[in-house]
């Protein structure tokens, strides 16, 4: 999915930009989107073949993640510890508000995100 979609109030969904994994990208679509506040949702699909080298969290709202190719392994930081879920094709997790996450990647895998997006915050792993 080269071109992410925006949930947002009134039941709308727009289509975004090519994504180009920036953050400036990131941005923009904050930028275009923040009317929606908190209820809006990114939903994006993306292909890894490597392990993310950052974490991340949203503090506004939940994240769903779907595998639907191959497998990840999602890792959350809950009261300092780390909760690791094996996802597999048509398997998702929920990445509640103010968990910190990242993902393992030991052979290719797609994910659907649906992300509350606002308030994101990046760190390194």
């Amino acid at each position: 999915m080269e071109e992410p979609l925006h949930l947002g109030l009134g039941a709308t969904a727009e289509i975004q930009p090519q994504f180009t994994g920036d953050m400036a990208w990131y941005e923009a679509y904050a930028a275009r989107t923040e009317s929606d506040g908190k209820e809006g949702r990114l939903v994006a699909m993306h292909r890894f073949t490597a392990s993310w080298d950052t974490w991340e969290v949203h503090p506004e709202g939940a994240e769903v993640v779907l595998c639907v190719a191959g497998e990840m392994t999602l890792i959350q930081e809950i009261d300092g510890k780390e909760r690791r879920i094996i996802l597999q094709s048509g398997e998702y997790a929920v990445n509640q508000p103010g968990v910190w996450h990242t993902a393992d990647i030991a052979v290719p895998a797609t994910g659907v995100f649906i992300t509350a997006g606002a308030g994101t915050e990046v760190r390194p792993r």
